[in-house]
């Protein structure tokens, strides 16, 4: 019988090599390098995995390193450039003989696999699933003969591989105390480093890169291509990061958060290594992530339902029905209480199950349940937030209530992260949750991984420098380049902060509902509508008061996921232009920094032989709001190419609609501004 390798196999799963004479296996390589082009034999024990479209390469082999025979490696190339060179994999065990050397390959099982998907939500409304895969079974030469799998895809996308330890005679259980995951690039090339999940990036060579460094990790090749590693499937494992090798140039290893203790069988999360032509095309192929992860586990998804968030800043019953006639005026579909509403977060004997408000953050009054049904009645959703020290107590007695309550969803706070420990808590949080038809929302320094395939109710995460740490424009235009590659980011979008006018405009903030995807999008996060109360000393925030100007009009229309997204423009830390459709309306954010830019935008993704009306905002100091954002209005097709004129620091946003009876004479056809 053969051992479960923790991986679903498709096409020709059990067809590969087992032991044969030398003559015997170089011919049935052959038979096989004709059959199925997405694998073939190279010389002695290397193979190679080619993507679906024949450009990313994946070679791996067993080589003698230092003395040491049978060590595996691999290596990867896109479009014929190398992108790693020969890198080692293993495994370290505690109390055990480490698992990187002296092995021989055992059998090798190729299978393919091409489908599509349309997942609950996401930045594109169908979703390809394509790639040719080996699964290579090694068995030591010395001992007891122990069995490692290493599974590797090969994707148009980029590469993915894995481990696994079968179930199998004195490795019925195992604690691996690191992981000799090698990452070798070719030259010491730039890298967007931060070294937390909320931190700042910087531009540095891979020769200066520090310890524990944050993933996905996005390097520029000179010439091409831009190269991202990242991780994806971390559902029960610790974390990991990627520190310099010791004594190897240019060359990174995976670092854990921790020792992994598991029974066997045990599969690790996917190593990825995502080449593109450009940033925009990494940012296109993030998908892959959500690939790597298993279909959606929950059967009827109806209840979850991605949408726009007023945070409640006052805790008050008041702000509260404020907060819920705005979201109906604005079309907006959440109100979430922030910290204070169950007492002080940070304290341990702070009860969730209750409503007692922080006297350092509101002095009230709160009927929370008053506000869930006035909420419920207008069809707007309420989400709480719970920090962690609460979750962790009464998990389990909060969520059953919450559902009983009629809260739609729950906001995870300063979670534990990077440990085996902590890294199980968590999804096992998100799980149960959906127990309770709960979506989640968490915060601070967790990073996707691309569960929300498997589990579509954890629809956003921090992990992100947000709006809250008043990030610069280069920041967060390197972020869209980085951490985005990971998942949704909740970047609590401020729009009347003086944070807005001090760092970025206000078209830019607009833009950024469109460039930083988030199937929950908090806007206003720092804002009050004008009938709602003062905060208590402005506690967490100021007293910004949401005005009438009619650029929240694209706050209104704007959806939070998408059916189509294509990035039209892109430099890590400078600029960004990004087209992204739902239905048949087209938005269009197009985000700024350091110095004043003009560039094209072609709308040639528009229907041909339609009409169209764009509605441009973008920033202006001669209108007389004290946001300053000007809104022309065009009639549009296909050929038309808009020409995007930014101030150092601006931004614009774009909301193209198709046209209806009429608009041929109320607007005029596209054309540029003097100056502009």
């Amino acid at each position: 019988m053969e051992e479960d390798t923790g991986n679903k196999m498709y096409g020709r799963a059990n067809c590969g090599p087992r032991r044969l004479p030398a003559f015997r296996a170089r011919l049935l390589w052959a038979c096989l390098a004709l059959a199925w082009p997405g694998a073939e034999k190279i010389c002695g024990a290397a193979h190679s995995l080619k993507s679906p479209d024949a450009k990313v390469v994946i070679t791996f082999g067993l080589k003698d390193i230092d003395g040491r025979p049978g060590c595996p490696v691999y290596s990867v190339t896109y479009a014929g450039r190398g992108v790693i060179a020969d890198s080692r994999l293993g495994l370290l065990l505690e109390g055990a003989h480490p698992m990187d050397g002296g092995f021989d390959v055992a059998k090798v099982t190729q299978s393919a696999h091409d489908g599509t998907y349309s997942p609950v939500y996401a930045e594109r409304k169908e979703i390809r699933d394509h790639y040719n895969q080996i699964v290579v079974e090694l068995t030591e030469r010395a001992g007891a003969g122990r069995r490692m799998l290493l599974t590797f895809r090969a994707y148009d996308e980029g590469a993915a591989f894995c481990y696994t330890l079968p179930r199998q005679q004195g490795l019925d259980r195992v604690v691996i105390s690191s992981e000799q995951t090698h990452f070798r690039f070719t030259a010491d090339h730039p890298a967007w480093a931060a070294y937390s999940a909320q931190g700042q990036y910087g531009r540095v060579p891979l020769s200066k890169l520090r310890d524990n460094c944050e993933r996905p990790l996005t390097v520029e090749i000179e010439g091409g291509p831009f190269v991202a590693v990242a991780e994806a499937r971390l559902v029960d494992y610790a974390r990991m990061r990627l520190s310099p090798a010791a004594g190897q140039s240019h060359t990174l290893v995976s670092s854990l958060g921790g020792k992994v203790e598991c029974n066997t069988p045990l599969v690790s999360p996917w190593r990825v290594i995502m080449p593109a032509d450009s940033p925009g095309g990494l940012l296109e192929h993030n998908y892959l992530m959500l690939n790597l992860n298993e279909p959606c586990a929950i059967e009827d998804t109806s209840w979850i339902k991605p949408g726009k968030v007023i945070r409640e800043v006052t805790l008050s019953t008041r702000g509260g029905r404020a907060c819920v006639d705005f979201a109906v005026k604005h079309h907006l579909q959440y109100v979430e209480y922030d910290a204070g509403w169950y007492g002080p977060e940070n304290s341990d004997v702070s009860d969730a199950t209750t409503v007692t408000l922080d006297p350092a953050r509101s002095k009230g009054p709160l009927d929370l349940h008053e506000v869930i049904a006035y909420a419920g009645q207008r069809g707007v959703g309420i989400i709480l937030y719970v920090n962690h020290k609460a979750l962790e107590r009464q998990l389990d007695e909060i969520l059953p209530l919450y559902e009983k309550w009629g809260v739609k969803g729950v906001k995870y706070g300063f979670v534990n992260v990077g440990s085996q420990k902590w890294t199980a808590w968590l999804h096992h949080a998100v799980r149960r949750a959906a127990d309770h038809h709960l979506m989640v929302d968490i915060h601070d320094e967790y990073r996707p991984t691309g569960y929300s395939r498997t589990y579509p109710n954890l629809m956003t995460q921090e992990g992100i420098r947000g709006d809250e740490t008043k990030p610069s424009n280069s920041l967060t235009l390197a972020i869209l380049f980085t951490r985005m590659l990971a998942g949704a980011g909740d970047n609590t979008i401020c729009y009347y902060d003086a944070r807005v006018d001090r760092n970025a405009s206000h078209a830019y903030q607009l833009a950024k509902a469109v460039c930083i995807y988030s199937p929950w999008q908090f806007l206003y996060w720092y804002d009050r509508p004008g009938d709602s109360p003062r905060r208590l000393g402005g506690a967490g925030g100021s007293q910004n008061t949401i005005g009438d100007e009619p650029e929240l009009e694209f706050f209104d229309h704007v959806p939070t996921v998408w059916d189509d997204t294509k990035v039209i423009h892109g430099k890590i830390g400078e600029y960004a232009a990004l087209a992204r459709r739902s239905g048949e309306q087209w938005f269009i954010g197009c985000m700024n920094s350091k110095e004043a830019r003009k560039f094209d935008v072609p709308l040639d993704f528009l229907k041909r032989g339609r009409k169209y009306v764009a509605h441009v905002y973008c920033d202006d100091p001669a209108i007389q709001t004290r946001t300053h954002v000007r809104i022309d209005r065009f009639l549009v097709d296909s050929g038309t190419t808009l020409k995007a004129a930014m101030t150092a620091r601006g931004g614009q946003a774009v909301r193209i609609v198709p046209a209806g009876p009429g608009d041929a004479t109320k607007y005029r056809p596209y054309r540029v501004r003097g100056g502009e």
